[in-house]
């Protein structure tokens, strides 16, 4: 008796969630083709801001057309390759972190899409995609320095807790901005030097009055008042990254009013930089090589949210369950047969 065919996860509409949006789908089964492979995915990782902003039609840098595949990142083992695929074989370990690979039961596509992983430990997932991420964040764009003073917002999710204990790799001062008791210990653990609970505290008062032209870098994910805090408290040299803006999932920011943003950075010498990982591929094989040896020598935590997410049915309740602010770590799905 032939197995079932895999699934996936697909954009059928444009609708205010991620759930309406979408349909799961049968794909129809073929051989991977010349260059390249066909991976059995076991674990795919959740971006729900970004899956939601997608059926929202809201992500201006990604022309979506209907019907599209969705997802961004899995890893499984290798089922069968092409002709002409050296560098993989059937039972090898495999990540993709490309778009549209990710929210599926399998996945056929060129093997350069693919990155050989040391076991389909989703560890290996983590560091590939967000780990990545957050390297390239703190040191390419924010270009921080050994012992610099380094401010983190959404400091408890799977970004943000990779970024504490990189920065601390380099000696760096942290502070790390959370919503909650449970999320300002979990950062604690990791590190982090001083720990704003924006539940219970004023961001921007505690950062005036503790780091007053104090932040050599910081890194924002969130956008609105905590990016104001971060900019209003840059030192000398200082730069924001923004790595997103969470507040703003209708991709419509904010209409504020107050002075030119050049007064805030033109006396310090300060910047605004951006940060899309998306941009920057061909920084992504020294930066996960990096992250892998890192790993491998014990120096990181990888974590991951503590809800058990299984089957393709239950992205949906991951991407909820993400946006909804409780998570903690990484949030992943387990795609492994049951």
């Amino acid at each position: 008796m032939s197995s079932p065919a895999p699934r996936a996860i697909r954009l059928e509409r444009f609708a205010k969630t991620f759930r309406d949006a979408t349909e799961i789908v049968p794909l129809e089964p073929r051989l991977p083709g010349p260059g390249e492979l066909t991976v059995r995915n076991l674990w795919c990782g959740i971006n729900g801001i970004f899956d939601t902003q997608i059926a929202r039609n809201a992500v201006d840098y990604v022309r979506i057309g209907l019907p599209s595949f969705t997802g961004v990142e899995a890893i499984g083992v290798v089922e069968s390759v092409g002709a002409g695929v050296t560098q993989f074989a059937p039972g090898d370990s495999a990540i993709t972190t490309r778009f549209t690979g990710g929210y599926r039961e399998a996945n056929t596509g060129l093997a350069s899409n693919f990155t050989k992983a040391p076991s389909p430990d989703r560890t290996w997932l983590a560091l590939a995609s967000t780990g990545v991420s957050a390297l390239l964040a703190l040191e390419h764009v924010g270009a921080v320095r050994e012992g610099e003073t380094v401010a983190i917002s959404a400091a408890a999710g799977g970004l943000g807790h990779l970024l504490v204990q990189l920065a601390k790799l380099r000696h760096c001062h942290v502070i790390a901005i959370c919503g909650g008791a449970e999320k300002a210990a979990f950062v604690r653990s990791l590190g982090a030097d001083h720990v704003i609970d924006y539940r219970s505290e004023n961001v921007a008062a505690v950062l005036e009055n503790a780091y007053r032209d104090r932040l050599d870098v910081a890194i924002d994910t969130v956008g609105g008042a905590i990016f104001d805090a971060f900019l209003d408290n840059l030192a000398v040299h200082g730069r924001l990254v923004a790595g997103g803006a969470a507040q703003d999932l209708e991709g419509k920011p904010e209409i504020v009013t107050a002075p030119r943003i050049v007064h805030k950075l033109y006396y310090k010498g300060a910047s605004i930089r951006g940060f899309m990982n998306g941009l920057l591929p061909d920084l992504w094989p020294a930066a996960r090589s990096k992250l892998f040896a890192l790993q491998a020598e014990g120096a990181l935590r990888v974590c991951f949210d503590s809800v058990d997410f299984r089957g393709l049915e239950s992205i949906y309740e991951a991407v909820e369950r993400l946006l909804s602010g409780e998570s903690i770590g990484k949030v992943t799905a387990n795609l492994a047969p049951q």
